[in-house]
């Protein structure tokens, strides 16, 4: 398993926020080169960067910041929020980035979906947050209307192979993972080669490593990060160890 420590950005700054409220946004570092660095003094190999404002607006508005840590930390970095054509996909992968993350264009525009996987293959993600067993779209604030196992089968038909799946209701509130949701999602998948990231609710080494016993190949670890609950270091020491055993 791959721990993912995150970093969200609004108006340039870290922050966090619950339940993917706008509202709620709190600072939680003051650089975030530090904090990228501060990730890689404990360890981690990649980094979970989300653009809020563009996921917000449908546009990348802190491109500049992600493509700073892609290409002067030795991070691999994986993003989304805002992304919405090929040229923002090409722009990214071709400034460091390793990973992009389609969200709500993958419900509103899966032939975008299609054409990115096509060139780039599985350094395409599709980011599904679900309120309610329901897909979200535009940084959280509208329901798609369908249900988040149907949209991952039907990118699983046209390549997709990394899902990022957060349980909204659990985001930022360290009450631990949907475990029922995020299994469930992985067992469906399964049959394409594709493969659940988790995020949302993790708190402790125990969800991690719950989330691990359900066959989830990445965990990503925001707020538990930032208030103490988990240890970084401790955290990927013990995925790195799963790793070599199994």
């Amino acid at each position: 398993m791959i721990i993912f420590p995150a970093i969200d950005l609004k108006g340039g700054e870290c922050v966090r926020l619950w339940k993917g409220e706008f509202g709620t946004a709190h600072k939680v570092a003051d650089s975030y080169m530090e904090t990228a660095f501060s990730f890689v003094k404990a360890g981690a190999e990649w980094i979970h960067i989300i653009d809020l404002d563009g996921a917000k607006d449908a546009e990348r508005k802190n491109r500049e910041i992600v493509i700073d840590i892609a290409k002067n930390t030795p991070l691999k970095v994986q993003t989304g929020g805002g992304i919405r054509s090929i040229e923002d996909v090409d722009d990214y992968l071709n400034n460091g980035v390793s990973r992009v993350i389609i969200g709500s264009a993958a419900v509103k525009n899966p032939g975008f979906v299609k054409q990115a996987v096509k060139k780039y293959g599985g350094r395409i993600a599709v980011g599904i947050d679900a309120k309610n067993g329901i897909a979200a779209t535009e940084g959280w604030l509208e329901s798609s209307g369908v249900n988040y196992i149907e949209l991952a089968l039907e990118m699983c038909k046209i390549g997709v192979k990394y899902f990022i799946f957060t349980d909204i209701d659990k985001d930022g509130t360290l009450s631990r993972p949907n475990h029922f949701k995020t299994k469930k999602l992985q067992e469906k998948i399964a049959p394409y080669g594709a493969d659940v990231i988790a995020s949302g609710g993790i708190k402790t080494l125990e969800n991690i490593k719950t989330l691990k016993k359900n066959g989830v190949c990445g965990a990503i670890c925001g707020k538990s990060i930032y208030s103490g609950t988990l240890d970084l270091k401790k955290a990927i020491e013990h995925s790195q160890r799963e790793k070599k055993y199994n």
